[in-house]
């Protein structure tokens, strides 16, 4: 037992040698940043702060990590250490293209599981992988734990932040998008191939080599959304059960690839087109209805809320449609503002909320706090600010 704790330990200590640690930190700054520039650009102003992709590097990720942890170690889920390094260069890769969805599993130990197939019939590179195709079986169970990992993540973060946008519609027309960005870590302990560690009868479950130490390699998950029509939470929380769904498909393929190995590559290829095809076909179902966040002739859409602002405590939300402001039915943004400045002391809202009834929302305002309630509308991208901002 002494054994297995030290190795448990110095696994644990070693997670400062994973370059994931630092790639997905990286990554989550340039994020944040890009974000930021897009918001600046399409409205002038900052909507969330552009630390928010970095802080939720370390939320909740930690959590279904300790679950998957003793999993792993439990089953003796055993990986040899070419396929750990696979899956790390596929992460660094696939993170190029500042996309955080193809961070999924489904990319990334799928894709890893691909590729130790097509290594397993190739001659030329067998011997960098020698145990590449007795890989491919711990990957897909292993891939099955990581999906059940991102969509229990995604059904979390429904309840998130957006950040509003500015596009072109197929018409041309400028509307409104909501766009969700989420990266976590995801660290888990994984029994690898190499180390002082001796098999027994019972553990590993499956094998990868004579000895075995531990590793904590923080796994780095994506998510990513662009909604026109559906709202983010609504949108976030079907993805999350298509997501389950597939890892429980995929966990059929992987446990019987245990006893028959080519099933476990075709997990992994299945992982990559069922994830692919849920987040075509919820992009597709999204634009075949009408925007949600564009101009309407009953009143202005409320694109975004500024966090922290006159309106987020007034309870405004987006979606929301402001139909009269102090009485007045307003069609436009300038129209709104016009009003606004006619009684600068108090403001009173006639909204339509998300159930499609009316409520009426009020709150004191100061002088020339007008323009600073923190609301964001549908506008061309050359207005200026103040037009940008409410």
């Amino acid at each position: 037992m002494a054994t297995w704790g030290l190795e448990l330990l110095e696994g644990i200590a070693a997670v400062w040698r994973q370059p994931l640690l630092y790639y997905g930190v990286l990554l989550a700054i340039v994020a944040g940043w890009r974000r930021v520039k897009r918001e600046r650009r399409d409205f002038h102003v900052r909507v969330h702060h552009p630390w928010q992709e970095w802080r939720g590097l370390w939320t909740w990720g930690w959590a279904a990590g300790a679950v998957l942890s003793v999993v792993a170690i439990s089953a003796g889920v055993a990986l040899p250490r070419e396929a750990v390094w696979m899956v790390t260069a596929l992460t660094v890769v696939i993170g190029f293209t500042m996309e955080a969805r193809l961070l999924s599993p489904a990319y990334t130990v799928g894709g890893a599981i691909v590729l130790l197939g097509l290594i397993g019939q190739s001659g030329m590179v067998s011997d960098l992988f020698p145990d590449g195709p007795t890989a491919g079986a711990a990957l897909a169970l292993f891939l099955t734990l990581l999906l059940a990992a991102e969509g229990w993540l995604i059904l979390r973060s429904q309840n998130g932040t957006a950040s509003p946008q500015l596009v072109k519609s197929k018409r041309g027309m400028t509307i409104g998008m909501q766009w969700t960005q989420r990266f976590w870590f995801v660290p888990i302990v994984l029994p690898v191939s190499g180390g002082a560690l001796p098999p027994v009868s019972w553990w590993p479950l499956l094998p990868a080599g004579d000895g075995y130490s531990f590793w904590l390699v923080p796994f780095l998950l994506g998510f990513s959304q662009r909604r026109q029509h559906v709202m983010p939470p609504e949108a976030a929380h079907e993805e999350g059960r298509r997501v389950l769904r597939l890892a429980l498909l995929v966990a059929l393929l992987a446990v019987v690839g245990i006893w028959y190995l080519p099933l476990a590559f075709v997990a992994g290829a299945v992982a990559i087109i069922g994830r692919e095809w849920i987040a075509f076909s919820g992009h597709r179902a999204d634009r075949a209805r009408p925007p949600r966040f564009a101009r309407y002739s009953q009143g202005v859409v409320i694109v975004g809320v500024l966090p922290g602002s006159k309106a987020e405590k007034m309870g405004l939300q987006i979606g929301e449609i402001i139909m009269k402001a102090n009485g007045v039915h307003v069609r436009t943004e300038a129209e709104f503002y016009e009003e606004l400045q006619r009684n600068r002391a108090f403001c009173k809202l006639d909204v339509i909320g998300h159930n499609g009834e009316v409520r009426f929302v009020q709150g004191a305002l100061y002088e020339d706090e007008h323009h600073e309630l923190g609301l964001l509308f549908v506008h061309n991208r050359g207005a200026s600010a103040s037009e940008a901002v409410s």
